[in-house]
């Protein structure tokens, strides 16, 4: 599946389960929300913090995909197509990073 699919996938399941899009301010809110939960898993899976009895059945992957179910809902209903804007992104930062990150000391 590419974005422009995951896209579409998105758009339908709304339509079909969600009635209608929530409005762009409060997708920004559970964006954050979404972002927050994967934080609190990497932090205490990855990070320094001690993982609570709560927090150890917490699927990251179902997290993040709930990051990208509302990343994709924002692009829907503002009109970008996320496919194009990726790849886009990823032109840029290929000519911009290429050598910065093979001369950076630090990764070596």
């Amino acid at each position: 599946m590419n974005i422009e699919n995951a896209q579409q996938q998105v758009d339908n399941w709304i339509k079909e389960h969600g009635v209608r899009y929530f409005n762009e301010l409060t997708n920004m809110a559970q964006l954050t929300e979404e972002v927050g939960e994967v934080a609190r898993i990497i932090a205490r899976r990855y990070g320094e913090q001690s993982e609570k009895e709560s927090d150890k059945n917490k699927d990251l992957g179902e997290e993040l995909a709930d990051v990208l179910f509302v990343v994709l809902c924002l692009a829907n209903q503002t009109g970008i197509n996320l496919q194009d804007a990726f790849e886009n992104k990823l032109d840029i930062k290929t000519k911009r990073d290429h050598d910065r990150h093979h001369n950076n000391q630090k990764l070596k």
